[in-house]
């Protein structure tokens, strides 16, 4: 069985694009040629897609995707689903896209997640739980060590602005102990595991 399906990589794809349509009109995009008439003239921006892909995308996909290898390499199965495989999940996505579309405001989303199943002891749940956020931590202090040694060009500064500003608030979030959160399966499976 190959390490990614082809279900897995279109739900990938097609999650990315639902992030990057999220955030489209959130992230400030810099322009070099900004035009206002032509940015009012039509409701589709490439170019605010793209930025938010690059800026959301990676934090999201290698979040799931460390805790998928991270369960396959203690020989769990784990499979990736984007947000419309599951009723909740999907639920949540179509709120997502109503409260965007009307000005609301207020999302809260869960853009995808890893499946996972066989036996395993509490302690490899525990730090599959954990890889998820960890990878947010790496993203977020990698960022944040390029804006500070400012080795970046002046065309990237708001990319990884925002790159470590959503790991930070994505592993913050992500290790809070409440039920459904990597937090809580993290501190559970530990608990569990020196009990």
């Amino acid at each position: 069985m190959p390490i990614i399906t082809l279900g897995e990589l279109i739900d990938l794809v097609l999650m990315t694009f639902f992030v990057g349509y999220i955030f489209s009109d959130m992230i400030p995009v810099r322009r070099e040629n900004y035009d206002p008439l032509l940015h009012y003239k039509s409701r589709f921006d490439f170019e605010a897609l793209k930025f938010a892909v690059m800026a959301t995308a990676p934090a999201i996909i290698l979040h799931e995707l460390a805790h998928k290898f991270v369960a396959i390499g203690f020989g769990l199965n784990a499979v990736f689903y984007a947000f419309y495989r599951s009723s909740f999940t999907l639920i949540l996505g179509i709120f997502t896209i109503i409260s965007k579309l009307t000005g609301f405001g207020f999302m809260f989303f869960i853009p995808g997640y890893v499946s996972i199943a066989g036996k395993g002891t509490q302690l490899q749940y525990a730090l599959t739980a954990l890889a998820g956020p960890l990878v947010n931590i790496f993203l977020w202090i990698g960022a944040w060590f390029l804006l500070k040694k400012k080795y970046f060009t002046k065309k990237y500064y708001l990319l990884l602005v925002l790159t470590s500003r959503i790991n930070m608030f994505l592993f913050i979030f992500n290790m809070l102990p409440i039920p459904g959160f990597d937090g809580y399966k993290f501190f559970i499976g530990l608990i569990n595991f020196f009990d």
